[in-house]
């Protein structure tokens, strides 16, 4: 697609992207045969967990020992991907030497952590800042000058790869527990009837030293929910654990259930039961108005509500299908006042703007809304919020 200058990606311009392949300046291969003829390399793959949530490390090693056979004298090596402190020093660099080059005189080796935030109209690659860390001063210089060649915005240079993955576990270890945080504090809020979103908007009114976050059912996306795990793994090299970001973690991987929990005593007070409820689930991306799924609490919120015995339809504008333990789910064509008339319960798990929630209030009979997507809708006998 990329090679007939199809656009598959929400934040890129299709016009953009047209452009510079036309102009041979972008060319997508899977031959890594194409690595002996390029000056810099930046790897940006998967990072995920494994079954036993530890970090899962093989797609950095393959991409290693791909580039490996493919290397020469003054090349440039970039990690991009979010990964545990030292995975550069440690991993990438023994690989890499393989190959008789030596790091920091024969070739150049980094760690510069992707800031990516879909959806964002305000900051894109472009105009937000980069963290680089080399190997050696001059791997520095060599990746700041790569990406101060594209970038608008500054390079910020850190002493060693360490640094900058630490870095990034920072940001998003930062994320994940304030998130918890606030999950945590609904949870409460809820028990005491105080409305926790009114809580927080009064809050934010405070010009300095607060940072709103927001509760969901849920973590989702590559990063927040994943980072934590890879510190508290790493620590454990250390004898450390890291018990504050774990505990935040436990609020957060429980929410999905909480929210299920939650579902089932607003059926309950209809004197209705889960099992055999007709659930509509809104909105199954990992945040507001973007297509992607991976990671998204939405999906194991549906896994619970299946436990339960729920029959359970989703709709998402931007996902109309998505796969799941080996079976394809498909969402509903149309939100129409007929499934929404047709639902015991609908359930907002993801704020998508093009949404019409007045809509939905309308039709609706019962609506648990998770996200606060409806907080301008006048009508909200029907609606309870997280």
């Amino acid at each position: 697609m990329v090679n007939a200058g199809q656009n598959y990606i929400g934040d890129v311009v299709d016009g953009d992207l047209a452009e510079v392949v036309q102009s041979g300046m972008l060319r997508a291969t899977t031959d890594f045969a194409a690595v002996a003829t390029c000056d810099c390399v930046c790897i940006a793959v998967p990072t995920p967990l494994d079954i036993y949530q530890q970090p899962d490390i093989s797609y950095v090693r393959a991409s290693a020992q791909s580039i490996l056979p493919h290397m020469h004298r003054d090349m440039l090596v970039v990690l991009e991907s979010t990964t545990y402190p030292g995975t550069t020093e440690e991993l990438l660099k023994p690989i890499l030497e393989t190959s008789g080059l030596k790091c920091g005189v024969d070739f150049h080796l980094a760690f510069s952590p992707e800031r990516v935030d879909p959806g964002n109209k305000l900051y894109n690659t472009k105009n937000t800042p980069k963290v680089v860390g080399g190997m050696t001063p001059a791997c520095t210089e060599a990746a700041a000058a790569l990406y101060e060649a594209v970038l608008e915005a500054p390079v910020h240079r850190v002493s060693s790869p360490a640094i900058a993955e630490m870095e990034k576990i920072l940001e998003n270890t930062y994320r994940n527990v304030n998130i918890g945080l606030v999950n945590e504090l609904a949870i409460l809020c809820n028990r005491m009837g105080i409305n926790i979103w009114e809580v927080i908007d009064a809050a934010k009114t405070k010009p300095y030293g607060f940072q709103a976050f927001y509760p969901g059912p849920g973590l989702g996306g590559h990063c927040i929910p994943l980072d934590p795990y890879y510190l508290s793994w790493k620590a454990r090299e250390y004898g450390f654990h890291t018990s504050m970001i774990e505990a935040s973690m436990m609020v957060n991987d429980r929410m999905p259930e909480y929210c299920v929990e939650r579902a089932m005593r607003l059926l309950n007070n209809q004197k209705k039961a889960m099992n055999g409820a007709k659930v509509l689930v809104l909105g199954i991306a990992y945040k507001q108005d973007v297509d992607d799924c991976r990671e998204s609490p939405a999906l194991h919120v549906i896994d619970e509500l299946y436990n339960f015995g729920a029959d359970v339809s989703y709709f998402d504008p931007h996902i109309p299908e998505y796969q799941r333990g080996g079976m394809t789910r498909r969402g509903i064509p149309q939100l129409t006042a007929e499934a929404l008339g047709q639902a015991d319960l609908v359930m907002v798990t993801a704020a998508h703007t093009c949404v019409d929630y007045a809509f939905v209030a309308d039709h609706a009979p019962l609506i648990f809304d998770t996200k606060n997507a409806m907080k301008d809708v006048p009508k909200r006998g029907n609606i309870h919020l997280l």
